[in-house]
């Protein structure tokens, strides 16, 4: 649509950028405020809502108005985006521990149906009645989305009295004297699954978590530990730090991909409205992926499911730059979109796995958040190559990408020695 009152397909990517960037500081914040709240479903409906009216304002305003303006928009939607990531985090309090990996691959197919349902609907009414219609069909999901948030049964977080914590987690603490009245990081459970689980080895514990320190007052956090927390328990974590960073990097590439559709469907010399169909072959292949993983997908090898998929996600893009034709394009598409659907099942899987039960919504949201960055910046500077490098030199690039990340992920993961020779 932005496209078609413009006239530049790098309109588009900059508008798509300017809506990512705020999720970097907005993703925490949500993510925290979801893990403490008493009325978790009141809380979500209210950003879905918030969501909704953003993306029509954008709708309306981009492309009849100043550029400048429009992107003041794109940002405000960025700012109540997370809740879309940000439910991820409350499943484990409505799903039984033994079925959350079947859960989260469920979760991840429901990403991509709501992916085939809305890019298929919204690009026949574009090419039936016109994009400004097919807008109106975009806020139509959007409110009927934030109606289904408001009979969402989410159970208030668990909370347990000083005197009594709850199994497997310690008080949260800060040092000072005891005259002093200083915020206190938040309580902090044991990380790794409440039950035993049979898919994981004997013996498996994850990373140890700090104890706390004698003496020391509780109270709430302060706003650098919301903003700061989940970073440090995705960076803290061997396994949770090598698919952050892989992630991160194949999602700068994922970034540019709704631009790189519009502009691979003209190289082949069919109608802009084509790349969504491209997009629609995507979330197929990553719906079938994500139904695969639902069935199939190992909770104890969830960090390879993730750098297996990114690395063949580059050979289907490297692929698609390939394409002769608008089938080829679609297969590879396809191709691609079937192995990125684990991924996201897999990165949903290890942070639950890997990290405090008090701190999934944080951390799930501040995971989201790098890698909605670095698709920012993806998305801005596939847009200002656009017209540089042509679609088959950008899907070439974040080929490139995928193949990155997934070494730094591998590189990452193996276990560092200690001068003693024994993994640390």
């Amino acid at each position: 649509m932005v496209e078609d009152r413009t006239g530049h397909a790098s309109s588009a990517g900059f508008l798509l950028s300017a809506a990512l960037f705020p999720y970097v500081v907005s993703g925490p914040l949500v993510g925290n405020a979801l893990d403490r709240t008493r009325r978790p479903r009141r809380q979500v409906a209210v950003l879905a809502i918030a969501y909704t009216v953003a993306v029509a304002l954008l709708l309306t305003v981009a492309g009849n108005v100043p550029i400048a303006l429009a992107l003041v928009t794109a940002i405000a939607v960025g700012c109540v985006e997370p809740v879309v990531v940000a439910v991820a985090g409350l499943l484990p309090r409505i799903v039984a521990p033994d079925r959350l990996t079947r859960a989260y691959g469920l979760e991840s197919a429901s990403f991509n149906v709501a992916g085939i349902a809305g890019p298929g609907v919204v690009a026949g009414v574009a090419t039936w009645q016109g994009p400004q219609q097919a807008a109106v069909v975009v806020v139509a999901f959007g409110v009927l989305g934030a109606l289904v948030m408001l009979f969402l049964a989410i159970p208030a977080p668990d909370t347990a009295a000083p005197s009594d914590p709850a199994p497997g987690s310690v008080p949260g603490v800060v040092p000072g004297p005891a005259t002093e009245s200083v915020p206190a990081v938040p309580s902090v459970p044991a990380p790794g699954p409440a039950v035993p689980d049979p898919a994981l080895p004997a013996g498996w514990a994850p990373d140890p978590v700090t104890p706390p320190v004698p003496g020391a007052r509780t109270g709430p956090a302060p706003m650098t530990g919301v903003l700061t927390g989940g970073v440090v328990v995705l960076f803290g974590n061997r396994p949770l730090r090598a698919i952050t960073v892989a992630t991160v990097l194949a999602f700068a590439a994922i970034g540019g991909v709704p631009v790189v559709a519009v502009l691979l469907a003209e190289h082949l010399g069919a109608d802009a409205g084509v790349g969504g169909h491209f997009l629609v072959a995507f979330a197929v292949g990553a719906l079938a992926g994500s139904l695969a993983a639902a069935r199939w997908s190992s909770r104890r090898q969830a960090e390879w499911i993730v750098l297996i998929g990114i690395a063949a996600l580059g050979v289907s893009l490297a692929g698609a730059a390939t394409a002769t034709s608008v089938y080829w394009a679609i297969v590879w598409f396809t191709a691609a979109g079937f192995w990125d659907g684990p991924v996201l099942a897999a990165t949903l899987t290890l942070r639950q796995r890997e990290s405090p039960a008090d701190r999934l919504g944080q951390v799930n949201t501040t995971g989201g958040s790098l890698k909605i960055g670095a698709a920012a910046v993806g998305a801005a500077l596939t847009g200002a190559l656009a017209d540089a490098a042509g679609a088959d030199g950008l899907l070439f690039g974040m080929a490139a990408l995928q193949f990155a990340g997934a070494a730094a992920g591998l590189v990452l993961l193996r276990p560092r020695r200690s001068p003693a020779g024994n993994p640390s």
